[in-house]
């Protein structure tokens, strides 16, 4: 989950949709690739760090000059650099736990996040400082609901996570629902979304980390 890419090439084989990327290794010319990516690749694009975690160096860029200084500032976390289409959208995210209610792989509800018109995307601002708004559950179709949670279990199961783990979507009006990427120790902080879904479920923070405790000692 924290190696970005090769979780993607995993979810690629196995038939998920993930927006299309490329990569700037650190054995490449950092100005030549991104003047082969500006050339190349669909505008505007997300640049982010292939592994990092909290959204920590992601940009999304519109021009040459910005996407220089986002594979710069991504440098700073990362010695690879992933960058992806970007793709409009509402955010989703569903949270996942083993062994849950007689399932091994339990889904539960998607969270819809809601961003202030300023925002291009969910990132560290926006999830630990000044905090946006979200809904659970989120405002999805049945059949979106369905496919966010099969999906995000497919995740987890794929990369052999255990006891709990997130995966964060785009839900496009056009293209349909994208798997971003999958979170394998997302956040338990009171603002946290997976705390929100646990709530809609019934299950208070104590609960859960009860749980998560004998999972662990079953190990």
């Amino acid at each position: 989950g924290m190696h970005k890419h090769l979780a993607k090439d995993l979810f690629i084989k196995h038939g998920i949709k993930t927006p299309v990327s490329t990569l700037i290794r650190p054995e490449e010319d950092m100005l030549l690739r991104a003047r082969d990516v500006w050339r190349t690749f669909p505008h505007p694009s997300v640049v982010k760090p292939a592994s990092a975690g909290s959204s920590m160096g992601i940009s999304v860029i519109n021009t040459y000059d910005a996407l220089v200084d986002a594979i710069l500032q991504a440098r700073l976390f990362s010695d690879v650099i992933m960058i992806e289409e970007y793709i409009e959208g509402r955010e989703a995210t569903c949270g996942v736990i083993n062994n849950f209610r007689g399932q091994s792989t339990y889904a539960l509800p998607p969270v819809e996040v809601i961003l202030p018109k300023e925002k291009t995307f969910y990132d560290f601002d926006a999830k630990y400082v000044n905090f946006c708004r979200d809904i659970c559950p989120g405002r999805f179709s049945n059949a979106e609901k369905h496919e966010l949670q099969e999906t995000a279990k497919i995740a987890h199961d794929l990369l052999a996570l255990r006891h709990y783990s997130r995966a964060d979507f785009i839900v496009s009006p056009k293209r349909g629902i994208y798997l971003l990427e999958i979170n394998t120790l997302p956040s338990l902080t009171k603002k946290s979304l997976m705390l929100h879904a646990l709530e809609a479920v019934g299950m208070s923070p104590q609960q859960f980390l009860e749980h998560i405790i004998a999972l662990a000692a079953t190990v």
